[in-house]
């Protein structure tokens, strides 16, 4: 009985080990194909950058008289139309020049009066002594003197005139910093800053000094960050659309209006072998005024559109580069066959197929890696575009 058992048992370790061996030298089943079917999509082919939003006009209020700023009419956040009063300067410097001016101003008018009475006098001695010679009842030095006493205050006159003009410019100059003093809105808008305080003493001599700034926010400005690698295929008039990090499910559609001829300057690096980026420029209605200055706005740029065409993921394509006219494999029957179709627009997650299939047919996916992009999946789609600024 125990030679039975022993002998039973090493008949199944035998039988175990040799359905192993049979196991590991059967070769590994064909991976099964991955697929997926052509459908009708819209396409995009776009360029993405990183834009600033900013007022569409900003106006700088400073002061253009030095004094004490005695009181300011507005606070943060106020709006203000075009010609309210924003702040007032201590006038006292300013009225003491106008006072000093007019002053000068008079002077020189009671000048102008004496020399014209002199000037009258001494022409009619000239003209008396111009009598007299013709009788020989003077001498001609006695005439010349006359002619030079009348020339000589028709000068005076002629120099006091042009003392009148300097004298009245004067009074205008100090009419006009006496109206710098108080200070108006030269824009309607809102108050996005203010960089004086009450009681602060303002000094213009050189600059001017800011007292606050005011931006029309009814309407937007988003200055976008394009690289110099996508720059050149972007031009004024292409549609856009960004959202901003508040609403990032609210598209907000514009126009592409210019693009800066300059790089954008980058004070945090002054590496030569740093990216370069160019400013594009459009601009948003911002009549419920939920954008603000200084947000960030993920921006879209549209190269090319296409609606409701046939299209399949990229992966169905052997060469991620290929264009125009290639061959993909198509699944007919449950066999695998070469296709030849006619690629369209390409933004890097699907392509469009022009010819050679219709819609529903089945296309063998080609699983490829390279940086930036995933193996997909069956029927599967990359979840965003690739890291950089074109897809």
């Amino acid at each position: 009985m125990k030679r039975y058992i022993l002998w039973l048992l090493g008949l199944m370790v035998l039988n175990t080990t040799a359905f192993f061996i049979y196991q590991a030298r059967q070769p590994e089943p064909p991976p099964a194909l991955q697929t997926t079917k052509v459908s009708r999509m819209d396409l995009e082919e776009t360029v993405l950058a990183t834009g600033t939003i900013n007022a569409f006009k900003t106006v700088e209020v400073g002061a253009q008289v030095s004094g004490q700023l005695e009181k300011l009419h507005v606070d943060l956040g106020d709006r203000v139309e075009a010609g309210v009063l924003l702040a007032e300067i201590d006038p006292i410097l300013q009225q003491n020049s106008l006072k000093e001016t007019n002053a000068e101003l008079d002077n020189i008018n009671a000048q102008i009066v004496s020399k014209k009475a002199m000037l009258e006098e001494y022409q009619k001695a000239y003209d008396r002594q111009v009598q007299m010679i013709e009788h020989q009842a003077t001498s001609v030095a006695d005439l010349e003197s006359a002619r030079a006493q009348r020339d000589s205050t028709q000068a005076d006159l002629v120099a006091l005139d042009a003392k009148l003009r300097k004298a009245r410019i004067a009074v205008d100059t100090a009419e006009a910093n006496l109206g710098y003093t108080r200070i108006s809105a030269p824009i309607s808008g809102v108050v996005i800053s203010i960089d004086s305080e009450e009681g602060q003493t303002l000094v213009s001599s050189q600059a001017v000094s800011t007292i606050l700034t005011l931006a029309n926010v009814d309407k937007m400005t988003v200055k976008a960050e394009i690289s110099e690698a996508d720059v050149t295929k972007v031009s004024p008039g292409m549609a856009v659309y960004f959202t901003i990090l508040g609403e990032p499910d609210n598209k907000r559609h514009a126009t592409l209006r210019a693009i800066e001829p300059g790089p954008v300057e980058d004070s945090t690096s002054s590496s030569s072998s740093s990216a370069v980026y160019y400013n594009g420029l459009f601009d948003v209605d911002n009549s419920d005024h939920i954008l603000r200055v200084g947000m960030t706005a993920e921006v879209t740029i549209v190269l090319a559109q296409a609606s409701n065409v046939l299209a399949a993921p990229v992966s169905i394509l052997r060469d991620t580069e290929a264009s125009g006219q290639t061959v993909v494999d198509i699944v007919e029957e449950g066999r695998q066959q070469p296709r030849q179709v006619t690629l369209g627009l390409n933004d890097k997650v699907h392509v469009e197929l022009k010819d050679g299939v219709v819609e529903g047919d089945e296309l063998v996916l080609h699983p490829f890696t390279v940086e930036g992009d995933v193996s997909l999946p069956s029927g599967g789609r990359r979840k965003g575009p690739p890291s950089g600024g074109m897809r």
